[in-house]
């Protein structure tokens, strides 16, 4: 029987149930519900209060005191859309270790030294020490970079009251707790309470806030669903290990774009913007080698050039291996029945690898006829031109549609040399120094790579 007065809400997305139930049937995650009293109070009538200001036309607003300010890190401001709001608050989620902090304490030194304010930087995992010795080993102090080490929020408040900073940086969220409330940091309860009073101070000061986050196995931000809803802004700094590239990936954002892109080196010293990627994404060699294709994708406003290489081998068990990486699974999945079907190429008994060049993660359907490309060169044992750029979606039918922005994207490939592309039909207004081939099928695609 279900208790009178009670009800169950997931500590995820605040979906609330009658009963409790194993898994919440709203954003599907295990063991999130929990009971809560009565929380259906009866609702009582509302007197009207006294507004803290009074209503304006919308043209009487001052605009002046919402205007961004620059971080000094020129990557992470392209993918802020300018810079930090003021009472903006702001969630840098990403793996341990990716270079979070490293990052952080540049837009700390870069804000102090440009004279926007004292830069309040507030660690719970580190001693001040450690953070210490990290800021020597990367040349980021500045006599107005201030440190502190804790995990209390009402101590973090006194030292936003002592400082008086310009903008305020807690690394992490999860390690925060507020003496208010209930429970363990990193809990569901605890991250929402300290995120909602960060906010209410970055609003009430308009002191724009940046939040450190953890994520899951799964890649995604860890913890409560409403702490993405609570910010303004949800940034993803993505990285492989093995490789010194990082990228910061604007998920949502109130204030700007919010499907821009940054892209940084990681170095002993430091962390550098890279303002042009897109030689980080392909393998310069002067002969050409069977199995690669190079294709341009969009990132925000940004094209990128990125290689797709595809290897293609005799199985060596009864089950074929289809191993992918930086490529959409499923995707290469239906590119192979489309070839199969559609190029008249046999791979149903042969392993197929996939990958792209850097540690670059492309999920755009733009790529899909250099995947196309990449195989029949792998397949055929035949390279492609070394000059040659392949930009089209690839159809069931295994027709080419047309993709977005083909004129940004060829004149990036212009840019860096490249003298032919394979494009969609109709692609639009193109740009000069490059020749363009339009197919419109997949067999007209293999038979122009043949004889490129």
């Amino acid at each position: 029987m279900v208790k009178k007065g009670t009800s169950y809400r997931c500590g995820e997305c605040g979906y609330e149930a009658a009963k409790w139930v194993g898994r919440c049937p709203e954003c599907q995650a295990w063991g999130t519900i929990e009971e809560r009293g009565d929380a259906r109070p009866a609702i009582a009538r509302v007197a009207a209060g006294a507004p803290s200001a009074p209503a304006r036309p919308i043209g009487q607003v001052d605009i002046e005191a919402a205007r961004a300010r620059t971080t000094g890190v020129g990557e992470l401001d392209r993918v802020l859309g300018g810079g930090l709001v003021p009472g903006a608050v702001v969630l840098l989620a990403g793996e341990p270790g990716v270079g979070k902090s490293t990052l952080l304490l540049e837009v700390a030194y870069q804000w102090a030294r440009g004279g926007s304010g004292p830069a309040l930087y507030v660690t719970g995992e580190e001693s001040a020490g450690q953070v210490r010795l990290r800021a020597e080993r990367t040349k980021n102090l500045h006599e107005r970079m201030f440190l502190a080490a804790e995990s209390d929020l009402s101590a973090i408040l006194g030292h936003v009251d002592a400082v008086k900073p310009g903008v305020l940086i807690v690394d992490s969220v999860q390690t925060m707790a507020s003496p208010q409330v209930e429970g363990a940091p990193g809990g569901v309860t605890q991250v929402r309470a300290v995120t909602a009073g960060l906010v209410a101070l970055a609003k009430e000061r308009g002191l724009p806030v940046v939040l450190v986050g953890h994520v899951t196995k799964d890649g995604s931000v860890a913890g409560p669903r409403v702490l993405e809803h609570l910010v303004d802004v949800v940034l993803h700094f993505e990285g492989d290990r093995h490789s010194t590239l990082r990228m910061v990936r604007g998920v949502k954002n109130r204030f700007g774009p919010a499907d821009e892109i940054g892209c940084f080196e990681l170095r002993e010293d430091g962390i550098v913007g890279v303002p042009d990627p897109s030689g980080l994404f392909l393998n310069r060699r002067e002969d050409a080698v069977p199995g690669t294709a190079v294709t341009v994708t969009v990132e925000g406003k940004r094209p990128l050039l990125c290689e797709v290489q595809a290897l293609v081998s005799s199985a060596g068990a009864p089950q074929p291996r289809r191993a992918v990486s930086g490529l959409d699974s499923a995707r290469v999945a239906m590119i192979l029945a489309v070839l199969e079907k559609r190029g008249g190429i046999r791979l149903g008994d042969r392993d197929v690898y996939s990958a792209t060049v850097g540690g670059m993660k492309v999920t755009e359907p733009a790529v899909d006829l250099a995947v196309i490309l990449a195989l029949w060169s792998s397949v055929r044992d035949v390279a492609l031109s070394p000059r040659l750029v392949v930009v089209g979606e690839v159809g069931l039918a295994g027709e080419i549609r047309r993709v977005s922005g083909a004129g940004r994207r060829l004149a990036e490939a212009a840019r860096l040399g490249f003298t032919h592309a394979l494009v969609p039909p109709d692609p639009g207004k193109l740009p000069d120094g490059i020749r363009v081939l339009e197919v419109d099928s997949v067999a007209a695609a293999l038979h122009a790579a043949n004889h490129a």
